[in-house]
């Protein structure tokens, strides 16, 4: 029976860093000769991009907060069923730009629609698949949202808009999630230099992950 690949979420406020070292972490498993997946959330695959282009537009203020919560569950679902799954049963390592914690801390905690009901509808998207390792990169949202007025290649998107207060919440509920799961969350400061949080990522992955490589 060929080997089941490794499931891993990066995870952080805007402006963190993420799409960044996942860029990183492909290089050093692309020289380990180890396969991998780059993918991201919302989006990955056509329908969950639609949805993705839905959720992110900047036009879509008025969305409800549940209605959001429903579209993130949503594209998570086809995403898993189209991309991340077979991608798994494959033996590939998946990074993945964002999971289900984002969710229970963007919904759940910053929109004050609680961790526990959006855990519920997630639930069901995603049945029994969690990440096997999370890394978190914790940053100040100050910071966070200077890289991104700084960098004019990144799209602006619906989330950028929300205020310093929101993106406040969003670091605290990240805090409750990394309590909750500390078996599976690994906290990086994401406020140092690239190398060093890349070394501290590169570490954990030896420990943790390829030793079985």
């Amino acid at each position: 029976m060929e080997r089941q690949g490794f499931f891993i979420t990066l995870e952080g406020g805007e402006g963190s860093g993420k799409t960044t070292i996942i860029g990183r972490l492909a290089a050093y498993l692309q020289n380990r000769s180890i396969p991998y997946l780059i993918t991201r959330e919302p989006g990955g695959i056509e329908i969950a991009e639609k949805i993705r282009s839905i959720i992110l537009d900047p036009a879509h203020t008025a969305m409800d907060s549940r209605t959001e919560a429903l579209l993130y569950a949503a594209a998570r679902s086809q995403h898993l069923a189209e991309v991340v799954e077979p991608a798994l049963e494959e033996g590939l390592t998946v990074l993945c730009d964002r999971f289900v914690d984002s969710s229970l801390v963007y919904q759940g905690y910053a929109r004050g629609l609680g961790m526990e009901a959006v855990w519920e509808i997630n639930r069901f998207a995603i049945g029994n698949r969690m990440p096997d390792l999370t890394f978190y990169l914790d940053i100040e949202p100050e910071v966070g949202l200077s890289r991104i007025a700084a960098n004019q290649d990144r799209e602006v998107n619906r989330l950028d808009l929300e205020s310093l207060a929101f993106h406040e919440k969003v670091r605290e509920g990240y805090k409750l999630v990394v309590n909750n799961n500390p078996d599976r969350i690994v906290v990086l400061d994401a406020g140092r230099p690239l190398h060093m949080v890349e070394q501290d990522i590169v570490r954990t992955l030896e420990e943790r992950v390829l030793k079985g490589f």
